[in-house]
């Protein structure tokens, strides 16, 4: 089986953006494919919620809590190890703590492809992995400072976009129940695919004016971008089996793992963090990180999953 599509939407946008194309998409479109993925990934997690809300649910909910403390943490320690300075060594790892709700669309699309069933509340576990690592960057780099405005920063959590968007189609698909959220499920079935291909289309162009910031940074950004997916991965499906969940499910916490924002997390850094270079962080998530996941992670995070179940675990 060939690459999916989608996949490769993001590859055309990413050769046209290296070839200097005048290829771009409307800005307002990208925000509303942005906008109907984030809800659509939200509704169909919310349906699914009211159905198998239980206890269990709630411990794993914790556990996946803690590896959004755990994550930023390692990635903090590899990056001072490769002699960042702090503050861009906090920044960065906040972003590799949090999530990419891109990445997480992509994955959701190529199971539904592969026929791999998966934990249909993963969207759940999205919105929890996007908050703590934002603080934990911030602590990182600052300690407990006065000077922070945790109350604007809170905001910016909170309130932000993709965290907005996420909780408000889990509350309204639970809401509403699956009969009477019926009339918007093309949202996230048959609309799905082809709104994820816009987007990745954009992606592909954005991603590919990070590159050049390599120059800057060099074999350094490039090794830690290649290195903490992988082992983000690792203690995500180690973490998933732990919990139990399903193939696809292991899968997914995995690739969840793996991924790095670049929507909810610049946004936060750029008021705790100002003088955090920004290139620094968007070089590794989108440039290096994001197209490493959708080309090669996938499909490697599905064969670790299925490795760890044949050998027990």
């Amino acid at each position: 089986m060939g690459l999916d599509p989608v996949v490769l939407f993001f590859v055309f946008g990413l050769v046209a953006g290296l070839l200097k194309s005048e290829l771009k998409l409307p800005a307002a479109l990208y925000e509303t494919l942005s906008i109907i993925l984030l809800l659509a990934i939200g509704l169909h997690g919310g349906v699914e919620l009211a159905q198998q809300a239980s206890l269990q649910l709630l411990g794993q909910s914790a556990l996946v809590l803690a590896l959004g403390v755990l994550l930023p943490i390692l990635a903090f320690v590899l990056l001072r190890g490769l002699r960042f300075d702090r503050v861009n060594a906090a920044a960065v790892a906040a972003h590799y703590g949090s999530v990419s709700a891109g990445t997480f669309a992509v994955v959701v699309a190529y199971m539904l492809a592969k026929g791999v069933e998966f934990e249909s509340y993963m969207p759940l576990f999205v919105a929890i992995l996007e908050i703590p690592a934002i603080l934990v960057g911030i602590v990182l780099a600052k300690g407990i400072s006065r000077e922070t405005h945790w109350g604007e920063l809170g905001r910016e959590i909170f309130l932000g976009k993709s965290i907005m968007l996420l909780l408000g189609g889990l509350v309204i698909g639970a809401i509403a129940g699956k009969e009477a959220i019926k009339p918007l499920e093309p949202l996230y079935t048959s609309m799905f695919k082809p709104v994820l291909a816009f987007f990745l289309l954009e992606m592909g162009l954005i991603a590919s004016g990070q590159l050049g910031a390599l120059k800057q940074f060099g074999l350094r950004l490039v090794g830690f971008a290649l290195l903490m997916p992988l082992l983000g991965a690792l203690i995500g499906a180690l973490l998933a089996r732990f919990m139990g969940l399903s193939l696809g499910g292991t899968a997914m916490l995995a690739t969840l793992a793996a991924s790095a924002s670049y929507i909810a997390v610049p946004a936060a850094m750029r008021l705790a963090l100002p003088e955090a270079n920004p290139s620094l962080s968007l070089t590794a998530s989108l440039g290096i990180t994001f197209p490493f996941n959708i080309l090669i992670g996938i499909p490697l995070y599905l064969a670790l999953a299925e490795r760890l179940i044949a050998w027990g675990f």
